[in-house]
């Protein structure tokens, strides 16, 4: 055969019809019988669909079969590996009982342990920052104010205004107080715990103090070192006044007793006031410090510019003009004598300069001096204190018209 011809002699190719000719197959023949009825394309058409739907869903079934086949190994293979995990090394346990007991079982470290924070229970230090205060200081610590000044009294003698940057304070772990033991007989804890009104058992029992009660002894004769320093939890005092006391009223000389060259010693007549109030500055607002008893400040900072006039509040007499020794620089205090509302004295502290003398008869709205910064005190304003034999120091804030 050459180029796709048969080429046997045609006598050896049967003859149609004859019985030797190939019978067509059962597809020949119906798709013969179709084609007589004009069938034959339709047929042909519905049976590749046919097929082709066919060939579609085997390739469909092969696929599931293969996917079935790879997740059963993937489940077996996990399914063997939580297995393994979950059943422990039996070969890390000792069979001697003893060994056990000492070795333990072993752990794993865990990275992502968390510890828990401790609270501090040790003083620290802290170097005053320009622009601290008492109140910010005490916020950052998360501490009273007044525990800053019972923890700093060499430093700051109770006194807020004291406050400067470069100082070293004592930042107790917990509000309270700070006592150095003195010793030799002159402290029993009994009498340091009653003075800061607290249990002697509150001082034993901190952890910061170090005290072991098996070796402290008796309350009253106690085995402390002398000089050590003890931080009493919530314990409080009376603050050092380095304010000034009240006066005299009228029915006897006015006089103040703070000390200083500025003192006018006992005073008699003079004016009375209104029992009313002015501003005593041309500014009507508060800087600094507001009235704040807790912390030793019995008085509202007024701000202002250095030299801006200061006026007497209300109508009296000058008790004290001059230099103060108690922190206050430049101090005048009027005795108001006994008006109708009551007794007063106004007290105006840190001024730049003062403009009366003892003695003096001064009207209300007088210029009794300018504003200054001199004293304790960390920049311009006017110290203010409002003060009656009958209610003490109080607020100038509630006895002021609004600003």
């Amino acid at each position: 055969m050459m180029n796709g011809m048969d080429n046997r002699p045609l006598e050896e190719f049967p003859a149609p019809g004859s019985e030797n000719e190939p019978k067509p197959g059962l597809f020949r023949r119906v798709m013969d019988g179709l084609a007589r009825f004009g069938l034959g394309e339709i047929a042909l058409r519905v049976g590749t669909n046919v097929l082709t739907v066919l060939v579609i869903l085997g390739v469909v079934g092969l696929m599931q079969s293969l996917y079935r086949g790879v997740a059963q190994a993937q489940t077996s293979d996990l399914s063997a590996a939580t297995t393994e995990a979950a059943l422990p090394d039996l070969s890390l346990l000792s069979l001697d009982p003893l060994a056990a007991s000492l070795d333990g079982i072993p752990r794993q470290a865990d990275l992502s342990t968390t510890i828990p924070s401790r609270p501090r229970m040790e003083v620290i230090t802290y170097t005053v920052q320009p622009g601290d205060s008492v109140f910010a200081i005490a916020e950052n610590f998360g501490l009273q104010p007044s525990t800053i000044l019972f923890g700093n009294y060499e430093i700051l003698k109770d006194n807020p205004h004291s406050l400067r940057p470069g100082q070293e304070l004592n930042i107790l772990p917990v509000d309270g107080a700070y006592y150095q033991w003195v010793g030799g007989g002159a402290d029993t804890l009994t009498g340091v715990a009653a003075y800061f009104g607290v249990d002697a058992e509150v001082i034993v029992n901190f952890p910061g103090n170090h005290l072991d009660p098996e070796t402290l002894g008796d309350y009253e004769n106690s085995n402390i070192e002398p000089g050590t320093w003890l931080v009493i939890p919530g314990g409080t005092r009376a603050f050092t006044s380095w304010s000034a006391p009240i006066g005299v009223t009228r029915t006897a000389p006015a006089t103040t007793r703070v000390l200083g060259p500025g003192a006018c010693g006992a005073v008699t007549g003079g004016q009375i006031g209104f029992g009313t109030f002015i501003w005593p500055t041309p500014k009507h607002y508060i800087s600094g410090t507001p009235f704040r008893p807790d912390i030793n400040h019995p008085a509202i900072d007024i701000g202002g510019s250095l030299g801006d006039a200061v006026v007497a509040m209300d109508a009296g007499v000058v008790v004290y003009a001059g230099w103060n020794n108690w922190g206050y620089g430049n101090l005048v205090i009027i005795d108001h004598g006994d008006t109708p509302t009551g007794s007063w004295q106004s007290l105006y502290a840190h001024l730049n300069s003062v403009n009366v003398v003892c003695g003096q008869n001064v009207g209300q709205g007088e210029l009794i001096g300018l504003l200054g910064s001199t004293g304790n005190s960390t920049g311009p304003h006017l110290h203010l204190e409002l003060m009656n034999p009958v209610y003490g120091k109080v607020d100038p804030l509630n006895f002021l018209p609004p600003p």
